[in-house]
């Protein structure tokens, strides 16, 4: 019992049942380990937006790319094929649910998994990110 909590302790979490907060991880877990312009990551949000896909494509390598620049350390990302997620994982997740709904607590969230005060920046892509989905009718939950 014991080796099984010691597999699972870098990845606590199960993951999301939302199908649109699946892309959302599949997204962030494909960009953060093989760049901005992963072909893969792309081809997801081709099959999910159809023809509008450009917008939360660009939103999400923004959000990417701000995370990126402004973290003061690694943020821990599993990967695509495992069926948990990170801490961290968890909490961007959390973020991109809350940030429409209590900003002040997806304020929080970011500040500690960002290890920075100053996160207005990211939090306005990850504001523009959920925004995005709700208008193409894939709301983000937990």
């Amino acid at each position: 019992m014991d080796d099984v909590k010691a597999l699972l302790a870098p990845l606590p979490h199960h993951l999301p049942v939302c199908p649109n907060t699946r892309l959302i991880l599949v997204a962030i877990r494909r960009m953060g380990a093989h760049g901005l312009a992963d072909a893969r990551a792309a081809h997801l949000f081709i099959a999910a937006f159809g023809e509008g896909f450009r917008r939360p494509l660009i939103l999400m390598r923004a959000l990417m790319a701000d995370l990126a620049a402004v973290a003061a350390d690694t943020i821990a990302i599993a990967p695509c094929c495992c069926a948990r997620m990170t801490a961290a994982e968890q909490a961007l997740v959390a973020i991109l649910a809350l940030v429409e709904t209590a900003p002040e607590g997806a304020r929080l969230l970011l500040a500690d998994l960002l290890s920075t005060r100053r996160v207005d920046g990211v939090l306005a892509s990850a504001a523009a990110v959920a925004a995005c989905f709700a208008d193409e009718g894939r709301p983000i939950s937990r």
